[in-house]
C-alpha cells in the first residue's frame, strides 16, 4: 500500500486498530488522540491511535510505501512510532519505522522494551507527527469517525481526544468528543448494525425535513465461495429512501436532496470507492426500479448518484456497501438484493418503469369495470362483485367501486413486479381464485450480458 496523503495514513492506522479489536475476545477501547505543539515555530499535531485489542503484527506497517510528493513531504517525515504487547508478553515492545528508508533492513529500529511487571493486558499505540492545523485535522478525523460509528462495531468503544501542549493549543482546550453508538454491541449480524446505524444517520442529517417516520429500508447480502482454503467474499448493502408529504413546500427541497450519497466500508471502516464498485452501480438496470441514473460523481471521496426525473417528493437518501472491495458482480448482487428487499416490503415503492406505465392505465380501466358492474341488471352479480372487492352495500357507488378496483389493480401490478426468483408461487390476480395456476418463472438475471425476465412481459 502506497501512502500518498495524511488522510490515507491515519485511515490505515485506525483500520488496523479496529481489526485488532475485532480479533480480541473482550470489550475493547479504541482511542484517537490529537495533540498540538510547536516545532521551530511551525504547528505540529501528533496523532496517536491506541487500542486494547490483540498485539500488533509488523506486517501491518512494513508493507507501507512512502510516496514522495510535495504535499506529503511537507506534512510528514515518514516516521511511525509503535508500542505493542500481547496478553502473553512480559514486556511492551517499542519500535520506530522509517518509511522513507529504501533499505528494508534499515527501516525498523527496535527501542528498549518496557517491563509489564507481571500485568496481563494487550494493546497497541501507534503515533505519527503531522505538520497541519489542529482544527483542520480535528474536523477531518471527526467526520471520519462519525461515519465509522454508524456501522456499530461489536464490542468496541471509541473516543476522540484533542488538546494542546502550548499556548496555541490551550486555546482549544482538551476536548473529549463522545463517540456514542459503538459501545458493547452484542455480536449480531453486521447487516443489522448497518441498518440501524444508517437509519439514525439519515434521521439526524435530515431532521429539517421531518422524514424520520417515512424512511424505508432494504438490506441485501451476497457472498461467494473463495479458494480451496475456504476463503470467501461477503458484501452487505443497505438502501434507504424517504417519501415526503406532498404538503412539504417544494421550495425547501435543495438540489443535493435529489441525489444519493453512496458510502463504502471495508471491515467496518470507511474506505474510498473502487472502479469495480462504480461499475457495479452502472451495471444495474435501474429501470427495473423505476429509476434512471443520470451520472455518478465523486465529491471529495464521497460518491453521489444523480437521477433523471426523480419524483419531487421521493428521495433515495443513502446507499451503503460493507466490505465493498469485491468483484463487480458480487457488489452488484448485494445492491440488487437490497433494492428487491425494499421493493417487496413496501407496496408500490420502486416499481419498474414498465409497471409504472401500466399503472397509468389503471384509473381508466377501473372506471370501465365499475360501470360494467353497476350497470348490470343482475343484482346478484353486483353483490358478488362488491363482496369480492370488499365494498359494503351502503358504500356502493361509482367512485368507491372504481377506487377499490384501481387499488387492487395497482396492488397486483406491484406484486407481479417483484423479483421472480424470490416468488415462485402463482402470480396474484384481481380476484383471488385457486383455479388459476401458472408455471414458475425461471430467473435469468445473472446470466452474463442478459437481463432478467420481467413478469410483466406478457
Amino acid at each position: 500500500m502506497e501512502v500518498s496523503s495524511v488522510q490515507m495514513l491515519y485511515t490505515h492506522l485506525i483500520f488496523c486498530a479496529v481489526q485488532r479489536c475485532r480479533l480480541a475476545d473482550d470489550l475493547c477501547r479504541l482511542s484517537i488522540k490529537l495533540t498540538s505543539f510547536s516545532r521551530f515555530g511551525c504547528p505540529i499535531v501528533r496523532i496517536s491511535v491506541s487500542d486494547t485489542g490483540v498485539g500488533s503484527k509488523l506486517e501491518e506497517y512494513q508493507y507501507l510505501k512512502y510516496r514522495n510528493n510535495a504535499v506529503l513531504t511537507n506534512q510528514w517525515d515518514g516516521m511511525i512510532s509503535l508500542a505493542t504487547t500481547s496478553i502473553y508478553d512480559s514486556e511492551i515492545h517499542n519500535l520506530n519505522l522509517n518509511l522513507k528508508e529504501s533499505n528494508s533492513a534499515g527501516r525498523l529500529t527496535k527501542l528498549p522494551s518496557t517491563a509489564k511487571n507481571g500485568a496481563k493486558f494487550s494493546g497497541t499505540e501507534v503515533s505519527v507527527s503531522i505538520s497541519k492545523s489542529l482544527d483542520d485535522l480535528l474536523a477531518e478525523v471527526t467526520c471520519f469517525l462519525q461515519k465509522m460509528i454508524l456501522v456499530k462495531i461489536p464490542k468496541v468503544v471509541m473516543e476522540l481526544l484533542a488538546g494542546g501542549n502550548d499556548p496555541l493549543g490551550s486555546q482549544i482546550g482538551s476536548r473529549i468528543l463522545a463517540i456514542e453508538g459503538s459501545s458493547a454491541y452484542s455480536p449480531v449480524e453486521s447487516i443489522k448494525c448497518l441498518e440501524v446505524g444508517f437509519k439514525d444517520y439519515v434521521r439526524k442529517r435530515y431532521t429539517a425535513f421531518s422524514i424520520g417516520e417515512n424512511l424505508k429500508v432494504g438490506t441485501g447480502v451476497a457472498n461467494s465461495s473463495g479458494s480451496s482454503q475456504g476463503n470467501s467474499q461477503v458484501v452487505e448493502a443497505v438502501v434507504i429512501i424517504s417519501e415526503m408529504s406532498e404538503q412539504f413546500p417544494s421550495s425547501c427541497i435543495r438540489e443535493q436532496d435529489m441525489k444519493t450519497e453512496v458510502l463504502y466500508f471495508k471491515d467496518f471502516v470507511p474506505c474510498s470507492n473502487t472502479q469495480s464498485s462504480v461499475d457495479a452501480l452502472t451495471s444495474i438496470n435501474w429501470k427495473n426500479y423505476g429509476l434512471a441514473l443520470r451520472s455518478i460523481a465523486d465529491h471529495d471521496g464521497c460518491v453521489m448518484l444523480e437521477w433523471e426525473n426523480l419524483p419531487q417528493y421521493f428521495h433515495v437518501k443513502q446507499l451503503v456497501a460493507q466490505n465493498s472491495i469485491a468483484d463487480r458482480n458480487l457488489a452488484r448482487k448485494a445492491v440488487k438484493c437490497a433494492l428487491d428487499d425494499l421493493k417487496e416490503n413496501n407496496q408500490g415503492v420502486l416499481l419498474s418503469t414498465r409497471a409504472l406505465k401500466i399503472c397509468d392505465y389503471a384509473p381508466d380501466l377501473a372506471k370501465t369495470l365499475a360501470r360494467l358492474i353497476l350497470s348490470s341488471n343482475d343484482l346478484n352479480f353486483q353483490e358478488e362483485c362488491c363482496s369480492l372487492l370488499g365494498v359494503q352495500s351502503q358504500e356502493v357507488n361509482m367512485d368507491n367501486v372504481g377506487n377499490c378496483i384501481r387499488d387492487k389493480i395497482v396492488s397486483v401490478i406491484g406484486l407481479n413486479d417483484r423479483n421472480p426468483q424470490k416468488h415462485k408461487d402463482a402470480p396474484s390476480f384481481l380476484f383471488e381464485d385457486d383455479y388459476f395456476q401458472k408455471e414458475d418463472l425461471m430467473d435469468e438475471e445473472y446470466q452474463e450480458d442478459e437481463e432478467a425476465y420481467n413478469s410483466l412481459d406478457l
